[in-house]
């Protein structure tokens, strides 16, 4: 029979000790720590503890917790010599079963990789759906992590094992995330429609209005009328797809949410799509139970966010809150296609446009649910995180123009380098980014125009991104970056150019709709964390015209994103779905 918490809770400290016995490899002390903090609320809640016992043990008890586990292939697994749990995940991803090259190729990592850290490699081999990863995915992770400063692979290292703990602990308690494996198969078959030139190479890429898009879109909708039950179904004017779930009262007011699902070129399956998949699955539920919410119950996948094809972001979004720019449907793509043809053959009415524009005054707020695209959540251990802000953002490209000469015959003293001053620049620029909490700063793209190996450079572009929880911050950043470019030039006897390129508002959460993430959040026994989003999101849009707030799903691969590495796992995608039915619920309690 499977464990329960109250068992869990209830059991002497050492009956409880051998309950856990096993989650952290020949490791007992972990869950024996742990369990002083009893009584849990959650599997997630005990999870957490143990992985704090393991943050706060110090360096030689976390290299000796990592030393305990057996390599990949090894020969622990040859002899038959290892514990059941790992005999079991190693099976599971099939390597009990390697061809003789496989082996071979394993073992020579395993020696590159020991020589190099003094550790084994510890990998999550049943992976985020728990299923197993291919033997393909195991060799390619081995030979990316072998580039990885050491600090950070052992840090990777740890994360692995609590993801290895976190299957083992659901295996105990049998815990299986039906709706986070639901998401996972959808994000897995959304990812098989992808662009030309991109498809072909296994890359994941969906720009506007492709017919990779088109499939998409019709995907989405298939599935939420089919599959979750909604009541309405529509693509607009811009290509959004929209669900409506009727409240028991169809004319009450709605709860609006959703995010994009286009993809930057050759990047993740959850970017955007996390947040249209989530409540598509709170649906489904609702739908399955016969049950009606006091208020409508609005999902729209967005068009458009990235703004990959055109130079067009927050389209969809933007459509909703009538800040679609109409002189858009002129911009050519690579291929010299308007969107306004692109949006014709797509069979879009581009007339309607002005009717996608929602009457602020019949929803009571947007909420968002979107993967981290950081690595804050996977370093501490948590699966959620509260938005208490979308950054505020500008972006410039500039230029620093100087004179091209000769290598070998211009004296130092006489150059008029415009990329060494680019390079002081970018130096600056990381010094004030780090000089004030919460906010960032860039220098993203540097290039030197014709550069030769034997010519001082004339010329050099580059591109400046400053972000902050306020405006004011972000601000006076930008005004003193720009000083002190001011400043490098006149030194160097050089001068710039700069243009500002894009700049959005701060969005920061309405204190009520975070309070209702807070006590979703709580309800699951997940403990909070609170923070800022770095990237921009649809929510920034929708908080033009009605209360916002956005709640974070914590990434693997140390929360990479826009990047084929971009990943969560079905359990972290249990809870966001959890957290959403909650927010739904106590929502019901407040809505006369």
């Amino acid at each position: 029979m499977p464990l329960t918490l109250p068992q869990l809770n209830a059991a002497a400290l050492a009956e409880a000790a051998q309950m856990l016995d096993g989650l952290y490899e020949h490791s007992p002390w972990i869950a024996e720590q742990a369990l002083k903090a009893r009584p849990f609320r959650s599997l997630p809640q005990l999870k957490h503890a143990m992985a704090q016992v393991v943050a706060q043990a110090d360096r030689d008890a976390q290299l000796a917790l990592i030393r305990a586990h057996p390599e990949l292939a090894g020969k622990a697994m040859m002899a038959n010599s290892l514990t059941a749990e790992s005999s079991n995940e190693q099976n599971k991803a099939g390597l009990t079963h390697c061809t003789p090259e496989e082996f071979a190729k394993i073992q020579q990592l395993n020696t590159a990789y020991n020589a190099r850290f003094g550790f084994p490699f510890v990998l999550a081999v049943r992976g985020p759906r728990g299923l197993g990863l291919s033997k393909a995915e195991i060799i390619a992770s081995f030979e990316r992590r072998l580039d990885n400063h050491p600090d950070f692979e052992r840090a990777e290292c740890l994360r692995n094992i609590h993801r290895i703990a976190e299957i083992r602990l659901a295996d105990k308690f049998g815990h299986t995330p039906e709706l986070g494996n639901l998401i996972w198969d959808w994000s897995e078959r959304l990812a098989l429609h992808s662009d030309p030139g991109y498809a072909e190479r296994g890359e994941l890429t969906v720009t506007y209005l492709t017919d990779a898009h088109r499939a998409c879109a019709q995907r989405l909708s298939h599935w939420m009328r089919e599959d979750c039950g909604f009541d309405e179904v529509s693509i607009d004017a811009v290509g959004n797809v929209v669900g409506v779930y009727h409240g028991s009262d169809p004319g009450a007011k709605r709860l609006l949410t959703g995010s994009h699902y286009d993809t930057v070129r050759n990047g993740g399956k959850y970017d955007g799509r996390l947040g249209i998949f989530v409540p598509m699955a709170c649906v489904r539920e609702l739908h399955r139970q016969g049950r009606r919410l006091p208020y409508g119950f609005e999902v729209v996948g967005f068009a458009e966010e990235e703004g990959q094809r055109y130079k067009a972001v927050f389209l969809g979004s933007g459509a909703l809150t009538g800040n679609f720019d109409m002189g858009w449907l002129e911009q050519k793509d690579a291929d010299g296609v308007t969107m306004r043809e692109a949006m014709v053959h797509a069979g879009l009415c581009i007339d309607d446009i002005a009717r996608v524009q929602r009457d602020a005054s019949k929803y009571l707020g947007f909420v968002e649910v979107h993967i981290e695209q950081g690595p804050v959540l996977n370093e501490i251990d948590l699966p959620l995180g509260i938005v208490t802000s979308i950054n505020g953002s500008v972006r410039y490209v500039g230029e620093i123009v100087g004179m091209a000469s000769h290598a070998g015959t211009t004296p130092m003293d006489r150059r008029r380098d415009a990329a060494t001053a680019a390079a002081e620049l970018a130096l600056y620029v990381e010094k004030r980014g780090g000089s004030v909490p919460h906010l960032v700063a860039t220098v993203g793209m540097l290039e030197v125009p014709n550069g030769s190996i034997n010519v001082v450079p004339g010329r050099c572009r580059f591109s400046l991104d400053i972000r902050a929880t306020t405006n004011e911050v972000r601000d006076a950043c930008a005004a003193d970056v720009r000083a002190e470019l001011q400043r490098i030039c006149e030194k160097r006897g050089v001068h710039f150019r700069l243009e500002e390129t894009m700049r959005a508002a701060a969005a920061p959460s309405a204190p009520a709709w975070q309070q209702r993430w807070e006590r979703a959040v709580d309800a699951l026994g997940v403990p909070l964390y609170r923070m800022p989003s770095g990237a921009g999101h649809d929510a920034m849009k929708l908080h033009e015209v009605m209360p916002q707030a956005m709640l974070f799903v914590r990434g693997e691969n140390a929360g990479i994103s826009h990047n084929p590495l971009e990943s969560t796992t079905s359990d972290d995608m249990q809870l966001a779905v959890e957290a959403f039915q909650q927010l739904l619920d106590n929502l019901a309690t407040e809505t006369p």
